[in-house]
């Protein structure tokens, strides 16, 4: 069966039971199916490398992510409400990536072949039949709320769809590592639509070592109602074994003030929802350049003259390396409401212990004042997380084991090269 981009017909009870069925073989071969998937489309349909994560295809992350978003989906077909929030995280990042729907029966019809490719004669025609109805219904969600998204972003004040050019401004270093680059739109035209505090926009240029266009996504890093958007970018230098940071890199490099980026709409599911008058607390617990959506959420929610408590919770390397250090203790010492837990790996002997770092070494939510740090004992306190992947799954862990629900976790999940 082909995928049509058509709107399809309902799963069958029978095709339902044969989904599940695969899950496990799915679980089993998962990253073997994606990458020859992957291998396959960009080999037969070569502009969608303007789409995709160049690094991400190198290092095997892109292909992990869809093994896993394939096994999960395969594990929930009889109850997709349980991934409702991964679909709009995903749609959100789609419409960031002007990702088409004439682009889903592609996708489908390579991902089928390499599910038929690496499982052999398991896929009889019943199987290939029930994974392409399957895939069909997964496309049908996937189109219909990004054209929801679509069309908000059309229709709200100021919103465009498409890459559009903005002029760099400013660029700022706020660390070692971290610049701050302030955007306006090359057309003049303003105001700027509003955001919500932890969303992020798309930044696209062209790699001429990769013949193509690469796509990366940075957290705005400030307040909305500007008449600019800030991303604050981490340069990237790949130690460890990493793989340098391909765009973010340029960026610091190559791109001054006055130079032209495009840029899509602001997107993204990771963000307080403002409430008049809430008072429930919010934890802002952050690593490295995670710290970036953060500030957008503690500048706004202090913009608003909200006295709702805030927990600052941030870890760095160093004082070199830790952006708006400075920034983050006057807001403190101007908003009662606000307090801050700074961990840090390296402390220098003129560093004050109270003000410049709390504790040093990796964060330990252990060391966290229980009430006004992390608001443990509160049943509506909420808690945002951003930095790396292992990082937050330890974070997330840890506050599920002291109680906290996972409905009130939100993590910020970019994949390798995105947000970098």
């Amino acid at each position: 069966m082909a995928v049509t981009g058509k709107v399809s017909a309902p799963l069958t009870p029978e095709q339902i039971a044969i989904v599940k069925s695969t899950a496990p073989a799915l679980k089993a071969h998962g990253e073997e199916i994606t990458s020859l998937f992957y291998k396959n489309m960009l080999g037969a349909h070569p502009k969608l490398h303007n789409v995709f994560n160049k690094t991400s295809q190198e290092t095997g992350a892109q292909p992990r992510a869809l093994a896993g978003a394939v096994f999960a989906y395969a594990s929930y077909i009889d109850d997709l409400g349980q991934l409702s929030d991964a679909v709009a995280r995903i749609a959100h990042k789609h419409v960031s990536l002007m990702i088409r729907a004439d682009q889903y029966p592609i996708v489908g019809e390579h991902l089928i072949a390499a599910v038929a490719a690496v499982l052999g004669d398991a896929v009889t025609p019943a199987v290939a039949e029930a994974w392409t109805a399957a895939y069909q219904a997964l496309a049908d969600i996937f189109i219909g709320l990004e054209a929801s998204i679509y069309a908000e972003q059309e229709k709200s004040a100021a919103g465009w769809n498409g890459w559009r050019k903005f002029k760099i401004a400013k660029k700022v270093p706020e660390s070692s590592e971290i610049t701050s680059f302030y955007l306006t739109p090359e057309d003049g035209k303003l105001p700027l639509p509003g955001f919500k505090p932890g969303q992020y926009v798309s930044v696209h240029m062209h790699v001429p070592e990769l013949g193509c266009m690469q796509p990366r996504q940075y957290s705005l890093s400030d307040v909305p109602g500007q008449d600019c958007f800030r991303i604050s970018v981490k340069r990237d230098a790949g130690k460890e074994g990493g793989v340098p940071g391909l765009i973010s890199n340029r960026l610091h490099s190559d791109y001054n003030e006055g130079d032209v980026v495009e840029i899509t709409h602001p997107a993204g599911t990771f963000s307080v929802e403002s409430k008049t008058g809430s008072q429930s607390p919010i934890a802002l617990i952050s690593a490295g350049v995670g710290v970036t959506p953060m500030v957008s959420i503690l500048n706004s929610t202090v913009a608003e003259g909200s006295t709702r408590p805030v927990s600052w919770v941030h870890g760095a390397r160093s004082t070199e390396v830790q952006a708006f250090a400075s920034h983050v203790r006057d807001v403190c010492e101007r908003n009662p409401n606000v307090k801050a837990t700074i961990f840090k790996n390296n402390v220098k002997d003129d560093e004050v212990k109270g003000v410049d770092y709390h504790f040093t070494g990796r964060m330990d939510l252990e060391k966290v004042d229980r009430k006004q740090g992390l608001f443990l004992d509160d049943p509506e306190a909420n808690y945002y997380i951003c930095g790396p992947p292992v990082f937050m799954r330890d974070i997330q862990q840890y506050l599920v084991k002291a109680g906290v629900s996972e409905s009130r976790i939100h993590m910020e999940v970019f994949g390798v090269g995105d947000g970098e």
